[in-house]
């Protein structure tokens, strides 16, 4: 009976597991992920080759002006600042988006 039980338990288990990876990753900006050719002020397009990337990679990279990195659920300012790039990230820290403002 016990070896029945255990078997049972981790069939839930990896019932659980399969689950929770398949479920949608919440926090993904919708949207295009590059601002539109006549709106790129801050050099977003240059920067294309990041989406995907960790923010850790933003490291590496030299930028010459303000930036600021949005996570989901961040309160953000309306302030527009048409040379600042913004990194918009997922829930795993990845970046998603890449704008002007």
């Amino acid at each position: 009976m016990r070896p029945v039980l255990a078997a049972l338990a981790l069939s839930a288990l990896s019932a659980c597991a399969a689950t929770q990876s398949a479920a949608p990753q919440t926090g993904t900006p919708a949207g295009p992920a590059l601002p539109a050719a006549g709106a790129d002020t801050c050099g977003a397009t240059a920067r294309a080759g990041l989406i995907g990337q960790p923010a850790t990679a933003l490291e590496r990279v030299y930028i010459l002006g303000p930036v600021r990195l949005i996570r989901p659920n961040d309160a953000i300012t309306k302030d527009e600042l048409a040379g600042r790039i913004n990194f918009g990230l997922d829930a795993f820290d990845r970046i998603v988006t890449i704008s002007c403002g």
